[in-house]
């Protein structure tokens, strides 16, 4: 064999070594792992089969129906509330009042409300809801004799959409003092502008049935409505709006003053 020879002999079998290299390194070669599954999301914790809340607030008055309470003086709240996870609930609420004593139906006691309620909540869809319940107003304290004991058993029905609630509300016995039954219809929107502020708006109907002395109950009928704007800030709702009524100045006359007249209301609250 000649040199030329020689060389292109040992040129091909130097090709033909590395093309076997290749061929035996890829296929001994192991595969590559496959990706990492993503990591599961952390469950969810279960939903509490309650919830205890309560809440505190203090209000330049309290406005109940249009109706100043406290002869526009301060107004301290709060209250409790337990929720099931059924839909039951129980709450209790108090404030302190002085309409009873500037009426001079009151003997002694007579300056707090005491409302105890309760009732099922369901929610058909994320807007949709359904409210039934009871609610009993207790104003602790003596009253003068031949006085309509002023404690009231309310049964009311609420249904609402979305930041919208309308709701009935009719007593079963004698209503605030006034020796019959009654009904109040409440339209309440509560529009939320953006994450802080809140609109709220307000129109009632207030309706006396029967009547005293052969003077119709009617004379106690009146509708009222509000407007007003709500701060969230630092877990606290602070906010005011402005109230007013049409009511009868001769029969919501108390002390001199007209408790239903058109007032601005301030206030700060907070719910735990």
């Amino acid at each position: 064999m000649n040199s030329k020879t020689r060389i292109a002999f040992l040129l091909v079998s130097a090709t033909l070594s590395s093309l076997f290299a290749a061929h035996v390194s890829a296929q001994t070669t192991p595969p590559a792992a496959p990706a990492a599954a993503p990591a599961a999301e952390p469950a969810k914790p279960p939903e509490p089969d309650y919830t205890l809340t309560a809440n505190v607030g203090i209000y330049s008055q309290y406005i109940f129906r249009g109706l100043t309470q406290t002869d526009d003086k301060p107004a301290f709240q709060g209250g409790f509330d337990f929720t099931h996870k059924s839909g039951f609930y129980l709450g209790t609420w108090g404030s302190n009042i002085s309409w009873l004593h500037d009426s001079g139906v009151c003997q002694s006691g007579c300056s707090l409300e005491w409302d105890l309620y309760g009732g099922y909540r369901y929610s058909f869809n994320d807007d949709w809801g359904i409210d039934l319940g009871v609610l009993y107003y207790y104003y602790p304290g003596s009253y003068v004799p031949g006085a309509t004991n002023p404690d009231t058993t309310e049964l009311y029905v609420a249904g609402s959409w979305k930041w919208v609630s309308l709701k009935y509300s009719y007593s079963v016995d004698h209503t605030f003092g006034v020796p019959d039954n009654a009904w109040y219809l409440d339209l309440t929107a509560n529009y939320p502008i953006n994450d802080q502020w809140t609109f709220n708006a307000h129109v009632g109907r207030q309706e006396y049935s029967g009547s005293q002395n052969g003077i119709s109950n009617s004379v106690f009928n009146y509708t009222d409505w509000k407007l007003g704007l709500t701060w969230l800030v630092g877990g606290f709702n602070i906010g005011a709006y402005w109230s007013d009524t049409n009511a009868n100045s001769n029969s919501y006359t108390l002390a001199g003053r007209f408790i239903g007249k058109s007032t601005g209301t301030v206030f700060i609250q907070k719910t735990f």
